[in-house]
């Protein structure tokens, strides 16, 4: 069956794997289609991953000597939707034909254990490409939560792509006045098809002098463009003791981060946002199957129109040509799409 594998920085290959035994507990799921991160899929691409530089330890939860993972990486993905075409004589749920969305790659098929897939039916009158956003939606939902947004707040959201559109989207049903800020006018546009109550262009100045003449300055920003500069202005665009959301996954030396100007003067709240759990205050109810499902039902009632972001389709074979789509012109891509077809 075919897989996507980073064969090592800017190469990549559609090979062949054999399929996986089904074991007690599990389903075999074919898989239609699978769904690319622009973000953390491209720092495998790219090969500025701190995994592929760096070793996790995960009990002390530091990054040491030494290196996590290794080319060539087979297989990564963000999120799937597939078909469970067997099961295991022991599983039930999910029912067999039945769609489903997780995680096992950009691979034609996976065994998967049963109850990572229970709850993750997709409706019969889904569109099966929404399932792809089940887990992009959980970052987007995990920053808001991370921001504490109130009805009534002024927030800023810098970076307008999947996640940062989904953010403005989820903060404006929390009851949020919501600033898109982006520097790609198509993607303004869809901030305010998705609720923004304004939109900034980057390009033609300061959002943090924007924000400061209208209101005094943002309650908070959730910055997801993964921008060292954009998360400096970030802060400046907060008033005195607000907080600023970093979801953004930054890469390398924070050059442009001047910790000394506005962040120091005006004691800003600093929290990071990662899918790798919730804010630490809602960890007795939330959990990120929790943010996943929540988002997958807002889908489904029409409340977030995810299929609207999906720009490009693509057949697995073109995987090579689909991530130097995304390396070289990023701007022209929002949520890009490989279909699995026999």
């Amino acid at each position: 069956m075919r897989v996507i594998t980073f064969e090592e920085p800017g190469h990549v290959r559609v090979g062949l794997e054999a399929p996986a035994d089904l074991v007690p507990g599990s389903v075999r799921v074919r898989t239609l289609y699978s769904g690319v991160s622009a973000g953390t899929e491209l720092t495998a691409y790219r090969g500025t991953n701190p995994y592929l530089s760096r070793q996790w330890d995960t009990e002390r939860r530091l990054f040491v000597e030494g290196q996590t993972h290794a080319y060539p990486l087979a297989g990564w993905g963000y999120q799937e939707v597939g078909e469970v075409v067997e099961a295991a004589p022991d599983v039930a749920d999910p029912p067999l034909g039945c769609l489903v969305w997780g995680i096992w790659g950009h691979r034609a098929e996976a065994v998967v254990p049963a109850d990572k897939l229970v709850g993750h039916v997709l409706p019969t009158d889904a569109d099966p490409l929404t399932g792809v956003f089940a887990r992009v939606g959980a970052i987007a939902l995990n920053a808001v939560h991370a921001a504490d947004v109130h009805l009534g707040d002024q927030i800023a959201v810098f970076g307008q792509g999947v996640i940062g559109l989904l953010a403005t989207r989820l903060a404006v049903l929390s009851g949020a006045r919501v600033v898109a800020a982006d520097a790609i006018p198509d993607r303004l546009e869809l901030a305010r098809r998705f609720g923004a109550a304004e939109t900034f262009d980057v390009r033609a100045g300061s959002v943090a002098e924007l924000m400061r003449k209208r209101v005094e300055g943002a309650d908070t920003v959730i910055e997801l463009s993964g921008s060292n500069v954009a998360l400096h202005e970030a802060i400046r665009t907060v008033r005195k003791g607000g907080r600023v959301v970093a979801a953004g996954f930054y890469q390398g030396d924070g050059v442009g981060l001047r910790l000394g100007e506005e962040f120091h003067h005006n004691q800003v709240q600093l929290v990071s946002s990662q899918i790798g759990g919730v804010a630490s205050w809602l960890s007795h109810r939330w959990d990120v199957e929790r943010l996943q499902r929540t988002f997958m039902e807002l889908v489904y009632r029409g409340e977030v129109d995810a299929r609207a972001l999906v720009s490009h389709v693509m057949p697995v074979d073109q995987a090579a040509e689909a991530f130097d789509l995304l390396d070289k012109h990023q701007s022209e891509v929002l949520q890009l799409v490989f279909e699995f077809k026999e």
